[in-house]
């Protein structure tokens, strides 16, 4: 089969809405503001390892030039259990729509992320009316551990950040047996788990600040404009009958 007609035969796809790719569209001006980041946590105990870890990152976070925010769990109802207008509820969405990227921090309970942790991702939609609070936004993911060290946390991150259609860092922090990195007044102590914790803080700034003036043109897809077109279609036939 000659090369030419391999690339120019398309007969499942819809020539319309293929595109090549803009290198104009991904290198926009940058924004100049604090690069906006929200981090969750998921543990409502008085001494919560995962919260801590969520404070450390966010000083991290602040050195290096971002605005962040947290979000408190407590009181967030279990999803479907209260309406979206819930202050909680509508809080967190309000944080995520504001956010540019976010760090998910869990502990590893029954090897997974805790009910706290998923209830939080759970209120958080994949579109609010034509509004995708998550899509195209930087993700950096983080668990804690009481014993070894394990990934089983982060990887559900990951997999979840992945279906919120969101942009997950290369680099993740795991660390276990906790109750030994920390101190009296809550910070972190010198370690190598406290170096990657810097470390993942570093490039989640040098992708958000990288991706999000693109993040609309890097989550624009065929499928969607294919289909935006046919609803477009469909409402005009409708008025003019």
């Amino acid at each position: 089969m000659r090369r030419d007609g391999a690339l120019s035969d398309f007969p499942a796809a819809d020539p319309r809405f293929l595109e090549n790719p803009d290198l104009a569209a991904l290198r926009p001006t940058f924004s100049d503001h604090p690069p906006r980041i929200l981090i969750l946590y998921g543990s409502l105990r008085q001494v919560s390892y995962s919260r801590l870890l969520a404070e450390e990152a966010g000083r991290l976070l602040t050195r290096f030039g971002a605005e962040v925010r947290f979000f408190n769990p407590a009181g967030l109802p279990l999803p479907d259990d209260a309406p979206a207008s819930h202050p909680k509820v509508k809080e967190l969405r309000e944080l995520s729509e504001w956010s540019e990227g976010q760090v998910w921090v869990s502990p590893e309970r029954h090897g997974q992320i805790t009910g706290i942790m998923k209830a939080q991702i759970d209120w958080i939609p994949l579109s609010i009316g034509s509004i995708r609070p998550t899509q195209g936004k930087t993700l950096a993911v983080m668990q804690v551990s009481g014993g070894s060290q394990s990934f089983n946390a982060v990887n559900t991150l990951r997999l979840l950040g992945r279906w919120m259609r969101m942009i997950t860092i290369p680099n993740q922090s795991s660390v276990a047996k906790a109750f030994q990195e920390f101190d009296e007044h809550g910070r972190m102590k010198p370690s190598s788990y406290y170096d990657r914790v810097v470390d993942v803080c570093e490039e989640l700034m040098k992708f958000t600040l990288l991706t999000r003036d693109c993040s609309g043109y890097l989550t624009d897809r065929y499928s969607e404009r294919k289909e935006d077109a046919a609803k477009l279609e469909k409402r005009v036939n409708l008025q003019s009958i």
